[in-house]
């Protein structure tokens, strides 16, 4: 699942691959913005920790990931 996180006051995006399902990231956030926890936090693929205050939260957009092009080919 690829996570896209907009950041107040930070000019790029976060982009993470999550093992999480939509459902579980679409709970964890809504539990930050509610206020039940001050951080959004989320693991990726590999493990890692991502942690954001959840007062810095701009967007969160959820989809599945896209294969990547490599090369030259006709669209």
């Amino acid at each position: 699942m690829e996570v896209k996180i907009g950041v107040q006051h930070a000019p790029r995006e976060i982009v993470l691959e999550s093992g999480q399902t939509a459902e579980e990231v679409e709970r964890v956030v809504a539990e930050a913005l509610a206020g039940k926890s001050q951080l959004l936090s989320l693991v990726d693929e590999h493990g890692r920790k991502l942690l954001v205050p959840a007062d810095r939260l701009a967007y969160v957009e959820i989809g599945e990931s896209a294969p990547r092009k490599v090369g030259f080919g006709a669209l």
